[in-house]
Parts: structure tokens; sequence; C-alpha cells
């Protein structure tokens, strides 16, 4: 897969524009869906702030506001009680999957129920834009900090599609717990390399390589270890 994790969307023109080049073709000729998943398992997140994502109404992410040739809804929910042949070839179709936030250990949870964590190797040519939690999944760990629904196995563990953790929303006015000390201390647990970043950057992950998009500011921890 090709990987844009973004802390707060599509917020800039410098994301928007890495967001076309991993497509490799115009927005317009791209057919997307998006998944909310992950705001059912987060206390701020509510049906109405999982509509307004869908509905290309919250006016941070704007992702599925962008002019799409196609755009569906693919909620992990429904996707136990499928065949895996009526749903996998819907996402094979698509060219970019829109990851919302919420708690990434409770959309990590219904990855692997649903069956798409086992599918994401077989997605070379598939570009993921994650949103604040919808990036987070793909870390090896997100740090208690952000457990906000606890899994099954207990921990703060997630997919490990890539080598690295993000802490999101850095220095944002809303969450004064999110300023760069709090990334400083959880970054010190974490151990691993990770990345600090604020709404206006995202990482972009091509073939395994990480490479910074930046309006904004951002940290790079423990880069000796990775």
């Amino acid at each position: 897969m090709k990987l844009l994790l973004t802390s707060g969307g599509i917020t800039n023109a410098s994301i928007h524009d890495a967001l076309v080049d991993l497509l490799d073709k115009p927005i317009a000729d791209c057919n997307a869906l998006c998944i909310p998943t992950a705001e059912y398992g987060h206390p701020h997140c509510t049906p109405a702030t999982a509509w307004r994502f869908v509905s290309g109404r919250s006016s941070a992410t704007e992702m599925c506001a962008l002019p799409w040739k196609s755009m569906g809804l693919l909620e992990l929910l429904a996707l136990p009680t499928m065949d895996k042949e009526r749903w996998v070839p819907w996402v094979l179709e698509a060219d970019v999957l829109l990851v919302d936030g919420g708690d990434a250990t409770y959309l990590c949870h219904w990855m692997r129920e649903s069956g798409l964590a086992d599918l994401l190797p077989s997605l070379s040519d598939t570009v993921w834009v994650g949103v604040s939690a919808g990036s987070m999944v793909l870390t090896p760990r997100i740090g208690a900090e952000f457990v906000e629904w606890t899994p099954p196995s207990g921990d703060d563990s997630t997919l490990g599609v890539v080598d690295f953790s993000i802490f999101p929303h850095l220095d944002h006015e809303g969450w004064p717990g999110n300023a760069m000390a709090a990334a400083e201390q959880w970054a010190a647990d974490i151990k691993g390399p990770a990345y600090a970043i604020d709404d206006q950057t995202a990482i972009k992950v091509v073939g395994g390589v990480a490479d910074v998009v930046s309006e904004g500011h951002w940290r790079l921890f423990n880069a000796a270890s990775s």
C-alpha cells in the first residue's frame, strides 16, 4: 500500500499535492471508500461526527468532499456478517481508502475481525489516507495515553504496517494535553521511532520509506533506533 498518514486530514496544499502524487492520476478518476469505524470506539465521537466525516462536512478533514469519481461507505462492523466474496471486490476496486479517526485500538480490533487487516498486503496499488487514529492503527503501538477502548489483548499494540508510532494533533488548541512536553513523555515510553505531528503535517510512506509533508510543525523521536 501507499500511505498518507495525517493528523487532521487534507488540511493544506502540500498534503493535497502528496495525495495526488500517491494516486498517480486525477482525483476525479479515482474511486474512494471511506471507513468511519474508529469513531464508534472513542467517547468524544458521536453519530453526528461520523456523519460529518462521511458526508464531507467535517471542515478539518475535507477528504470525503474532494471530487472523487465515486465515494462509498465501508463499515467494518458489518463485514463479519457478510461473505468475503461480497465485500472484498469493493476494496480491491477502490483506488483509495479514507480512514477516519476515533480510537485506534477499536479500529485495529475491527480491521482484524472483519478480515480487512489480512487483505492489506494484497493492496499494493491502493492509497490509504488516515486521519489521526486512522493513521495510528498502522503503527506498532499507540501508547497508553491514546487508548480509550481496551482491546481483548489489553495493550496498546496495533497493526505494525509501519515501523514508527504517531502522536497526533500536536499543540492543538482544543487539546492542551497534546503539548510537546506530553509528546516527549509519550515517546520515552514508546521507545521505538516515533513522530509527533500537528494537523498541518502528514507522513507519506512508499515502499517502506517515510517522508514528512508539512506546512506546520513536527518532531521525530528515537531516530537512532530506526
